[in-house]
């Protein structure tokens, strides 16, 4: 019998990667949603309009699935988080209180959820879930981000005890790959690095801040496979997982190896009016790989090149 997957934010970045996963497995009937953006029409997948901050919209796509994918969520880069931090609250909040819920009353057998590795502290050596201290202070710019994580990873676990559904939580590092948020006003380092090489004139390129800040980048074919592994052997009602490479790069090398990967002499110049997340963080994901059998397999320049391949080709 065929497994009915609902991925939420099915045409954002890492919802659109998971449907064109899932799609190729044979015992799947994959259904996916969309919101402002154009309707999307993908063979093989049922495409359905919805406002998840909405309790009837949320109600009439969760119903009858075996698997929902919580993909969907507000997000934007480093200028929204340092000078508009609350926009990433409020919707977020409304949107996965809905979905859980619903899911609950609907008895979803498993429910997926995005966290992100924001809660951390910048730290010298790799995190492991455990190492996540409430009592810490965390990085100014992330104080409201980080603790909307927290307390949704807390939902989850709340609605798991109550026995009528399995949740994933999967804190997972920075995700970059194709169909990345390439538009400079939207973008994380990666595809906001990615755009500005690939559109470079006058052989320059400006970078926001020194560049010596460091992020653990991790394919996002890596982080399907780690949603697929946790669907079919996960055991627990609830399980946090961290999901990362486990290697910590600068902003200054990362922008030198996709210079490299272009083929373009571009000078780097770095404008330190611009805001930048001074912060160090890798993580240690030896839990997933003993609990689910999961580690990365794509290397950063191999994930590099096969980006902006894509790049090239779509965009």
């Amino acid at each position: 019998m065929e497994k009915r997957i609902l991925i939420l934010g099915a045409t954002g970045f890492i919802g659109r990667n998971m449907v064109e996963y899932f799609m190729s497995k044979s015992d799947v009937e994959l259904y996916g949603t969309y919101c402002k953006s154009s309707s999307l029409s993908i063979p093989g997948v049922r495409m359905m309009q919805v406002d998840l901050t909405n309790k009837n919209d949320v109600n009439r796509v969760i119903k009858g699935m075996d698997v929902v994918i919580q993909a969907a969520a507000v997000t934007s880069g480093a200028k929204d988080i340092v000078h508009n931090p609350h926009y990433h609250i409020t919707d977020n909040a409304i949107m996965n209180s809905l979905i859980f819920r619903s899911a609950f009353e609907n008895s979803i057998p498993h429910i997926v959820f995005f966290s992100c590795s924001i809660m951390y502290h910048s730290s010298d050596k790799p995190l492991k879930e455990i190492d996540f201290d409430a009592n810490r202070e965390m990085y100014p710019n992330y104080f409201g981000g980080a603790w909307n994580k927290v307390y949704l990873e807390k939902m989850c676990e709340f609605y798991s005890r109550l026995g009528r559904n399995r949740y994933t939580v999967i804190r997972h590092s920075n995700i970059y790959g194709p169909y990345d948020k390439f538009d400079l006003k939207k973008s994380h380092v990666f595809g906001a690095t990615m755009t500005k090489v690939m559109t470079a004139e006058n052989n320059k390129i400006t970078v926001w801040g020194s560049g010596e800040e460091e992020r653990d980048l991790l394919y996002i074919s890596d982080l399907a496979r780690f949603v697929e592994m946790a669907i079919d052997k996960q055991q627990n009602a609830f399980e946090l997982f961290n999901a990362g490479f486990g290697e910590a790069i600068t902003v200054k090398e990362l922008v030198r190896k996709i210079v490299a990967c272009s083929g373009k002499m571009l000078d780097i110049e770095h404008d330190l009016s611009k805001p930048s997340i001074k912060t160090r963080l890798c993580l240690d994901s030896t839990k997933a790989g003993k609990e689910l059998g999961w580690e990365p397999q794509v290397s950063l320049d191999d994930g590099i090149k096969k980006t902006m391949d894509w790049y090239q080709t779509y965009l």
